[in-house]
């Protein structure tokens, strides 16, 4: 009995967990909205924003074509 409260309390946690990672979604000035995995962050040398898609593909795009980040 206790092992499967033990197994159920434990996928619980790791759904929760999963749920953790936010989506987000970048405008661009010209209407373009880009489906980004993780959190896009600024790449300190290029001065370009880098997300990974949705098929695990990372990208970069210039700040100044990104109007805004929303999370999702």
């Amino acid at each position: 009995m206790k092992k499967g409260l033990f197994a159920v309390l434990c996928a619980f946690g790791l759904l929760t967990l999963a749920g953790c990672a936010n989506e987000h979604i970048i405008s661009t000035h010209d209407g373009r909205l880009i489906e980004s995995e993780n959190k896009p962050e600024i790449d300190e040398d290029t001065g370009l924003i880098e997300y990974q898609d949705k098929d695990g593909r990372y990208n970069q795009i210039p700040q100044s074509e990104v109007s805004e980040i929303k999370e999702r």
